[in-house]
């Protein structure tokens, strides 16, 4: 089982989606567990104000160091040690081989910024694995830890259904973009299904399939094409 904390300011905005579909499923099966703690619970004073306007000015507000590492440590000291996953625009791009790496975890805990970003003694003296989403800014890291859970827990054994629908999908063959898919009907509006998907011969489907992910890739990412070449020379 794959045991995940999510620290947030705003639970609400995650708890539903994490109760629905395939990440419900898989709790509900005791495949996945996840905990979602509001961090500022961990502030000091009655305001419990977990931001403070930057040192040398500037606009916005900047996430206090104390509560998060308050609220950390107190989920490795009560569950044990964890993965620890940053959402930062700041980080390296998030990618399928990511939540390959993350699934081996028996836990994870991922932080989700607010505001202006992070107090630097954050990154400092905590060992993150830090993630982007992309190259553009949100309001938090909720949308991001959401799909670094759904990505990783997409490969846990069984959480599917079927264990070869995680194998046959975009990037999980390195650096390739999925095939096209095709069901019911043959026809539909003067488009007909492939004959080949409807030859019965696997290799020859095999083989198609493989063609048309890589023109596919070559179509609308040959970057990653161009990466896979750099990798090789």
């Amino acid at each position: 089982m794959l045991e995940v904390h999510i620290l947030s300011l705003f639970p609400e905005a995650i708890k539903s989606y994490l109760d629905a579909s395939i990440l419900g499923r898989a709790q509900n099966a005791g495949l996945l567990q996840v905990h979602v703690l509001d961090f500022r619970q961990f502030a000091k004073g009655t305001r419990r104000n977990v931001d403070d306007r930057p040192y040398g000015g500037g606009p916005g507000m900047v996430l206090k160091p104390e509560p998060i590492f308050s609220a950390i440590e107190w989920v490795e000291t009560n569950f044990g040690p964890a993965r620890k996953i940053l959402l930062s625009p700041d980080g390296v791009p998030f990618k399928q081989q990511h939540a390959t790496e993350f699934v081996k975890e028996e836990r994870l805990l991922l932080l989700c910024g607010r505001y202006e970003g992070y107090d630097e003694r954050i990154r400092l003296g905590i060992d993150f694995t830090e993630v982007s989403m992309g190259d553009y800014v949100l309001c938090g890291g909720e949308l991001g830890a959401l799909a670094v859970v759904e990505a990783t827990t997409r490969l846990i054994p069984d959480a599917l259904g079927h264990n070869e629908s995680a194998v046959q999908e975009s990037f999980t063959q390195p650096d390739l973009l999925d095939h096209p898919h095709y069901t019911r009907p043959e026809e539909f509006r003067g488009m007909r299904v492939p004959e080949i998907l409807l030859s019965g011969d696997h290799q020859k489907v095999d083989d198609w399939r493989q063609q048309q992910a890589a023109e596919r890739t070559q179509q609308r990412r040959p970057d990653l094409l161009n990466h896979n070449n750099k990798k090789e020379t």
